[in-house]
């Protein structure tokens, strides 16, 4: 199942802000991010997930490095799409309702810090020695929290530090006044977002043009 369309418009503008990119621009196909970056030069989004909307967002993203995301069959899209394209990281569309937490609990010799500037909110959970251990970032738009980059280093994973991380992003969002949270997860992360809650929505196809 899709999102709606106002979640994903509403992804869209809070990945956006999280990441710092320049605010997306309204398209007939959806939205387009122009990121600028060398592995990805420009995203664009389809808030129609048909072949139309499809091969009209590949043909405008004519640059190498340009991306393409939509609900839509994978295998399918690149049939859509043409030789140039192949397939790039798939996301796990995911909400949850937004409630105030309890006072996370970390263990001994973590602290963690919420800084927020410019409408987004980035967590840190850090050592004793100032290492940071784990961390991610939100941006609230309106009544929708949009959750991007949460990771926890290598050395630091299986102590709850990704669960604290989730639970005072939320409790921000809440406290900002947004009731529903959304991300886009691999995989790999989606047992700890079904663990606190998280409700798988459906599979964001991802392709990537190769020159």
């Amino acid at each position: 199942m899709a999102l709606s369309t106002e979640l994903t418009h509403a992804w869209v503008h809070g990945l956006a802000a999280a990441r710092q990119c320049p605010v997306p621009v309204e398209v007939p196909w959806g939205l387009r991010v122009d990121v600028g970056r060398r592995r990805e030069s420009v995203r664009h989004v389809l808030l129609h997930p048909d072949e139309a909307s499809l091969r009209a967002a590949g043909d405008a993203a004519d640059r190498p490095f340009a991306r393409v995301k939509g609900f839509v069959d994978p295998e399918l899209g690149l049939q859509w799409l043409g030789p140039e394209w192949e397939s790039s990281a798939d996301e796990l569309m995911m909400t949850a309702a937004l409630s105030r937490q309890e006072p996370v609990q970390l263990p001994a010799g973590y602290e963690a810090s919420a800084e927020t500037a410019d409408g987004v909110t980035r967590v840190q959970v850090r050592t004793a020695a100032g290492e940071v251990a784990a961390g991610g970032f939100m941006a609230v738009r309106g009544h929708i929290a949009v959750v991007d980059r949460v990771e926890t280093d290598t050395a630091h994973q299986r102590r709850g530090l990704g669960s604290a991380v989730m639970r005072l992003l939320s409790s921000t969002a809440a406290e900002a006044g947004a009731e529903t949270a959304i991300l886009g997860a691999t995989e790999e992360g989606r047992a700890l977002y079904e663990s606190l809650g998280w409700e798988l929505h459906g599979l964001l196809a991802g392709f990537v043009r190769r020159t």
